[in-house]
């Protein structure tokens, strides 16, 4: 069992940043590759970024191509969600997830293939 626990989100201005981060404990964190999706009212939960266990790839929607970041620190065991330029529409629940994902270099995107996920944190962007 993975146990995942989101914060640092809240409230920000158009073109103003956040940097979200989910710690994780209950397993071998460096043993699980980690994504971020978000779920606006009323839509689907849908990907953001993915990053494989040793952070050598990472993969971003176009949305977030340019002005989200995704990293991991596998020594504190959490990975991170910069986030600038942010838009109004950029407002949902952002979750983390876990993938166990050993010595592979694929950095997952369809919300099935994640095994375990946060509880969720807001973020609202005001124009």
């Amino acid at each position: 069992q993975v146990h995942l626990v989101e914060s640092g989100g809240g409230l920000a201005q158009a073109g103003g940043s956040l940097r979200l981060s989910c710690d994780a404990s209950g397993r071998t964190f460096s043993n699980y590759a980690m994504g971020w999706f978000r779920q606006a009212p009323g839509k689907e939960r849908e990907f953001i970024a993915s990053i494989t266990w040793n952070g050598f790839t990472r993969r971003y929607t176009d949305s977030a191509k340019g002005r989200f970041t995704i990293s991991r620190d596998n020594a504190r065991n959490t990975v991170y969600l910069q986030m600038t330029s942010l838009k109004p529409e950029d407002t949902a629940v952002y979750y983390c997830a876990a993938k166990a994902s050993i010595l592979n270099n694929y950095a997952p995107l369809d919300v099935r293939e994640f095994n375990y996920w946060g509880q969720g944190i807001q973020v609202t962007v005001s124009s």
